[in-house]
């Protein structure tokens, strides 16, 4: 069972759906492309819709389009990849998108605040301990931070680079 789980909690009206061959999104709900149909869609003056951003795509390629994205979601395959965390920060540091970033697949408590630095804003969990963890409210924190990044740390202290006198 998938949930999707923000800074203030567990959502429970979500209308989102990841399309695949098997999966369509129905009448009350809104679809989460692939990034090949969604530029097709998007090139049509279609608006409204998510994207799907695999590791190996070129999130770049949303940049005409970052006005008619309301979703994207940033793929997680398994732990070891972390090629959505760059895709993350890329779409928020360099491209300037501000809406709904959420990850999607492997995602496991150990790495939720690292994704959140990064700008992700939503998390689709399916990992019993990372939901179990985070409906007791126990997320993992991070002491020291070693570069900047798409959300600065409130805490100046913490940047293990920085001089503090």
């Amino acid at each position: 069972m998938t949930k999707i789980w923000k800074e203030t909690g567990f959502v429970t009206d979500d209308a989102w759906v990841v399309e695949t061959e098997e999966t369509k999104a129905g009448s009350n709900e809104k679809a989460i492309l692939g990034l090949d149909a969604f530029i097709e869609k998007a090139s049509a003056g279609d608006s409204g819709l998510g994207v799907l951003i695999n590791p190996a795509d070129d999130v770049t390629r949303l940049q005409p389009f970052l006005e008619q994205v309301s979703l994207v979601a940033v793929a997680f395959p398994a732990f070891n990849d972390g090629r959505a965390f760059s895709h993350a920060s890329l779409l928020r540091a360099r491209l300037g998108y501000g809406r709904e970033i959420r990850a999607v697949g492997d995602v496991l408590i150990d790495q939720v605040p690292l994704m959140l630095r990064c700008g992700i804003d939503s998390f689709a969990v399916s990992n019993e301990t990372a939901l179990r963890r985070l409906s007791e409210g126990r997320l993992p924190g991070i002491d020291n931070h070693y570069q900047p990044t798409a959300r600065p740390s409130a805490d100046a202290k913490s940047y293990s680079w920085r001089r503090v006198s």
